[in-house]
């Protein structure tokens, strides 16, 4: 005789599954609820719906693996409702549509000290933190004597394109400016597209739109570029003329966040950027 393992009918619902084990973590006295008696600990489905402001029959059902993909409002609802942390945030969404949030714009909680510490040890190589709408808000030392003295601008003005389109120090370090604006809208673009439409969004290109005519026109052809990594090169005014590989790289828990490092190819140049450092 054969023995059949009865099949767990959650086993493919990893979606409900996630949610129920999150509801059962919370305190509904905590969160306003009557301390009754209760069958199964933390919040029950319909309070759950409540919190989120969604139908007790639909939470019911997605629980169920019922009624298709939710959207992502509702899992946004649903997050809110359940207290979810940033990452618990996005493995829902991973969960249940299979991608990631939207980048959440947080330009004011700054950087953890810890991240600020690994910019700092990647000195004399200039490495920053941005957001998707190229805000700049971390730097290390090595930034301000290679690229940019982000320090000297308003926090409100600290953004790439600004100082790519806007600034003449911008075109004079460039060897080949038109060519390097290009590749930065290309890639900005692909940038602000991952993270959706938002009023920083928005804000940032009708800006540049009506400062330069050049960015306007670039914005308007829709070309896309990868930015990954790659080489990048500057006429800098005291070292010269400097090459860097940059390379990309997402922060962890925090979407709306890249670190960008601008390794320096040459000893020589590297030991010169140090000295720099150390006379600031």
């Amino acid at each position: 005789m054969i023995n059949r393992m009865r099949a767990d009918p959650d086993s493919e619902n990893l979606l409900g599954r996630y949610l129920k084990d999150r509801r059962a973590k919370l305190d509904p006295v905590a969160l306003g609820f009557p301390q009754t008696r209760r069958r199964t600990p933390g919040l029950r489905r319909e309070e759950v719906a409540q919190r989120a402001h969604i139908s007790p029959t639909w939470y019911t059902w997605l629980e169920q693996g019922r009624g298709g993909a939710p959207s992502a409002d509702v899992l946004d609802r649903i997050a809110s409702a359940l207290l979810l942390t940033g990452v618990e945030r996005e493995h829902l969404f991973l969960l249940g549509l299979g991608h990631l949030p939207e980048a959440r714009y947080r330009k004011d909680e700054g950087v953890s000290p810890r991240l600020q510490r690994v910019l700092e040890a990647l000195e004399p190589s200039p490495a920053m933190i941005r957001t998707a709408t190229w805000d700049v808000i971390a730097w290390n030392r090595a930034v301000p004597v290679t690229l940019t003295d982000y320090s000297a601008v308003p926090p409100e003005q600290r953004n790439i394109l600004r100082y790519m389109f806007l600034d003449p120090h911008a075109r004079a370090a460039q060897p080949n400016w038109e060519q390097v604006a290009r590749f930065v809208v290309g890639a900005f673009r692909v940038d602000v597209a991952r993270a959706g439409a938002s009023a920083e969004v928005k804000s940032v290109v009708e800006e540049l739109c009506l400062l330069s005519p050049e960015f306007e026109t670039m914005w308007r052809e829709n070309d896309v570029q990868g930015h990954g990594e790659g080489i990048k090169r500057l006429n800098h005014a005291v070292l010269g003329p400097i090459t860097f590989e940059y390379s990309a790289f997402a922060v962890d828990g925090r979407t709306d966040l890249s670190m960008v490092v601008y390794t320096l190819l040459d000893p020589a140049v590297a030991e010169k950027v140090s000295a720099l450092i150390a006379a600031r």
